[in-house]
């Protein structure tokens, strides 16, 4: 395959993949504040550092399916001698949105360990020699609470990098030197 083919391809799969994520996305935002078509938009794309950019033509069909199943209200407001339709969720949306999100996280876990056998097999890769990274919950950003990170946190994701480093560096001065051997028979 050529690298654009793979590239489209790639890129189409994570349109597919963000289409099935917007209700979800949609609830939990409204499930913090009041919010328009617009604001949501903008949420999601600041949250996501620009990765994810929903259109208006992707959110409002949305907007409208959550509503006609009851998991939304949505209601006209004037602002700035503007109407606009503000959304907020429902009981039944916050039900839904729980049991959503305990299934994502339970996809979240399978595709992990998915790629820890890969790491096994494709790899050649033992976790326990070499923690494999683990894949954050794609509602991870909606879910913060507080956009500035402790510095709790922070120093436990400094010293997690540092250890990956180490076993990196371990890691190449092993392979290093199954290359120099290598060498060192083909030139004998």
């Amino acid at each position: 395959m050529r690298p654009d083919i793979e590239d489209i391809t790639t890129s189409n799969w994570m349109k597919e993949a963000q289409k099935g994520y917007i209700r979800v996305g949609i609830l939990i935002l409204l499930s913090k504040k009041q919010s328009h078509g617009y604001e949501i938009m903008k949420e999601i794309k600041d949250k996501t550092k620009g990765f994810w950019r929903p259109t208006a033509g992707g959110v409002y069909p949305v907007l409208r399916s959550l509503e006609k199943g009851g998991y939304i209200k949505g209601e006209w407001t004037t602002q700035n001698n503007r109407k606009i339709k503000t959304y907020r969720i429902t009981e039944k949306g916050r039900i839904i949105l729980k049991h959503a999100i305990i299934k994502q996280n339970e996809i979240a876990n399978n595709i992990n360990s998915l790629f820890e056998e890969f790491a096994k097999a494709v790899l050649n890769i033992e976790p326990k020699n070499f923690p494999i990274p683990v894949m954050p919950a794609p509602f991870s950003e909606f879910l913060e609470e507080e956009t500035r990170e402790s510095s709790e946190k922070l120093t436990r994701q400094k010293k997690h990098l540092i250890n990956q480093i180490k076993m990196l560096q371990a890691e190449l001065q092993l392979i290093n030197k199954k290359i120099a051997a290598q060498r060192e028979t083909n030139q004998a």
